[in-house]
């Protein structure tokens, strides 16, 4: 692969369906796309898109940053985030978090798999 540049506010993204027990309530919609992928699949980065609602997910290693939109990001256990534009977030492996998202939220993220 070569390097490359992408306009995250306009790169297209594809479906991606939320397992209907995430769902808290609202019917959000998640997308994205893989920008690159390491060849053992341990490394990824891409665009990822939620609309409007809650939903409950088990995180990965992430670092992202929030291109638009927001969200009030909660751990289990730990602290609670308001992200928005230009915001970066850290999260861990095994974070139990649920998503309440105001605005349809769209990231760029780097997730590191064990």
């Amino acid at each position: 692969m070569t390097s490359f540049a992408v306009h995250i506010p306009d790169a297209e993204l594809e479906p991606d369906p939320l397992d209907p027990g995430q769902i808290v309530s609202g019917t959000p919609e998640v997308s994205g796309k893989v920008l690159w992928e390491s060849e053992d699949g341990k490394q990824i980065r891409g665009i990822w898109q939620i609309t409007p609602g809650v939903v409950t997910d088990t995180e990965a290693n992430e670092l992202f940053v929030v291109v638009s939109g927001r969200a009030t990001i909660a751990v289990a256990g730990g602290d609670t985030f308001d992200v928005g534009p230009g915001d970066a977030c850290v999260l861990r492996e095994g974070d139990e978090t649920t998503w309440t998202v105001h605005e349809t939220l769209r990231k760029a993220y780097h997730i590191t798999l064990p």
